[in-house]
């Protein structure tokens, strides 16, 4: 039995990104695909952050689903996308390996769409003795009902649900770690609501010491 109450941590975790595509986003009506678009950006870069193993993948790029997004795939220039035919990420070869290369058994995995592209390879890789994560708001699917079944089965299954910023803020842990302070703010105020107080106090900040200096 896995541990449910183990938190994601840099030393055993890997990432997994699957299919974020042009084709793929406009099937999603689940959510604002805007809001995916941030939390995959959020999760890209907290993983190159803390130095987690990156595996991506692709569907039938060339024939119809077109790249995958590069504002992911830029932070990892060495990174080769692995692209399938199969629906299911794990049935194919080349990315199994890849997955088996990163040397973890804790995977964050998300993806469009979470009915099939998530799903299925969460439920193979949960047989195959891998815990696996699942960001929920980074992922999409057809209906807001397609996404929900999709998640409760993965977490009946023994999946992990998760948020985007859950990731971050257990890679974190605490605000001490100053090697990564500064960039996990960053991603805040790139990606999230909360960035506009980050900001804001910023300001206050200076404009309360500009005017003690001036007293």
């Amino acid at each position: 039995m896995t541990d449910k109450t183990a938190m994601v941590s840099p030393k055993d975790t890997a990432l997994v990104l699957i299919d974020y595509q042009p084709a793929m986003f406009q099937g999603v009506q689940s959510h604002d695909r805007l809001e995916v678009v941030h939390n995959v950006q959020i999760l890209g870069k907290a993983a190159k952050m803390f130095n987690l193993p990156t595996v991506i993948s692709t569907v039938a790029k060339d024939s119809f689903s077109g790249p995958f997004m590069p504002e992911v795939t830029d932070l990892f220039p060495t990174v080769d996308v692995v692209d399938r035919t199969s629906i299911n990420s794990w049935i194919d070869a080349n990315f199994r390996r890849a997955v088996e290369a990163t040397g973890r058994k804790r995977i964050i995995l998300a993806g469009l769409w979470t009915e099939a592209c998530v799903m299925f390879p969460t439920l193979d890789m949960i047989k195959a003795g891998y815990d696996v994560h699942v960001p929920t708001d980074a992922c999409g699917d057809v209906s807001k009902e397609a996404h929900e079944r999709a998640v409760q089965r993965l977490v009946q299954a023994g999946a992990v649900p998760m948020t985007s910023l859950q990731v971050v803020f257990e890679l974190q842990q605490d605000w001490a770690r100053g090697e990564t302070y500064d960039g996990v703010m960053d991603i805040l105020k790139a990606h999230t609501p909360y960035g506009i107080q980050v900001r804001f106090s910023k300001w206050a900040l200076g404009e309360h010491a500009s005017e003690a200096g001036a007293a």
